[in-house]
């Protein structure tokens, strides 16, 4: 038997395109509707929602009617999130449960892997300038001692919302007959670990400046920090899904990945290891073959419905150019 229908305002599992064709008809959330899943594990699709009709919808369940005192207690404690469950010790395995938000992302990114034609483009960095720069912009800043300025991963955010504003194809969205172009630069960027692991959005990462992004960053990774026992889901921004990712894998000394593409996303951008490498010297007027250069190397999965193998090195190679020419970022 079909799941029963969530009741209204609960969250449901839904793909990317069903939450849109809702509101694109003016159903409105797709959690406020009698829709029955027919995706699995009740899951609800796009085809779910073309077919659903309003007017032969079940009727929601009675429920009896409360103060406004006693209701206001009751939706407090429904937001606070639940304590997991104490791990269950078996013969040679403990079972540990796993939070909803944590439930929620498996199954997201499951389906992208599915459904989202991914392909892979890596190209290595050169940060000397851009760490210069760093060191600068740092320098003129008056910070406090719990204040550690612009992080290099904040100047490679700025890099990518630069290099989507070059190659603006990359900033999409595939929507199964058409294909959606964003005018703004969202940036999921990922913080935290295990199952703690989450990517707020950065919101117009193109046009905003980088003192401001940083801070966002930080007030980010500082609510995933936080208090034991908080949701960071309920925080505004942490459930979002903005148009592109960003994960940096460096601090565990990766050198390169491959991440899953989170739909309805084109792209999605892992950072490796910074590292000195020893290449070849550029500089015409040295007696030195090669020199030694902080690196850096960049993966770009793609969507191949949305950004081809032409799109994708494009971007890649704008990308490149402004984290070379960091003097770009302030413009």
């Amino acid at each position: 038997a079909a799941p029963a229908p969530a009741a209204t305002g609960e969250r449901v599992l839904a793909s990317p395109r069903a939450h849109t064709l809702a509101k694109e008809k003016g159903y409105g959330e797709i959690s406020a509707l009698r829709i029955v899943g027919t995706g699995p594990g009740g899951r609800i699709i796009a085809q779910d929602v073309l077919d659903y009709d309003p007017s032969s919808a079940p009727a929601p369940v009675a429920v009896a009617e409360t103060t406004t005192a006693a209701a206001a207690p009751a939706a407090a404690a429904a937001a606070a999130p639940a304590p997991l469950p104490e791990p269950v010790k078996g013969p040679g395995y403990t079972d540990y449960s796993l939070p909803t938000s944590a439930m929620e992302l498996a199954s997201r990114l499951h389906t992208s892997k599915q459904n989202v034609p991914h392909y892979y483009l890596s190209i290595d960095l050169s940060l000397d300038s851009l760490m210069e720069l760093r060191s600068s912009l740092n320098s003129t800043m008056k910070l406090d001692e719990n204040d550690g300025g612009i992080s290099v991963n904040d100047l490679l955010m700025k890099a990518a919302a630069s290099a989507m504003k070059t190659v603006p194809a990359a900033n999409a969205s595939w929507m199964e007959n058409f294909i959606r172009v964003y005018d703004s630069v969202d940036i999921n960027v990922v913080v935290g670990n295990g199952s703690s692991l989450y990517a707020p959005v950065i919101r117009d990462a193109g046009r905003r400046g980088l003192k401001a992004l940083s801070d966002d960053v930080a007030a980010a990774t500082a609510v995933v920090e936080g208090e034991e026992g908080s949701d960071p889901t309920t925080v505004p921004g942490f459930g979002d899904v903005g148009t592109f990712t960003m994960v940096n894998l460096g601090m565990f000394g990766v050198k390169s990945a491959a991440p899953i593409i989170r739909e309805p996303q084109a792209c999605a951008l892992a950072l490796g290891v910074i590292e000195n490498r020893i290449v070849p010297n550029d500089d015409v007027e040295s007696e030195e073959i090669y020199k030694e250069s902080v690196m850096m190397t960049a993966t770009l999965s793609c969507d191949h419905r949305v950004v081809d193998g032409a799109v994708g090195a494009q971007w890649l190679s704008a990308f490149k150019n402004h984290v070379e020419n960091p003097v770009t970022l302030l413009l």
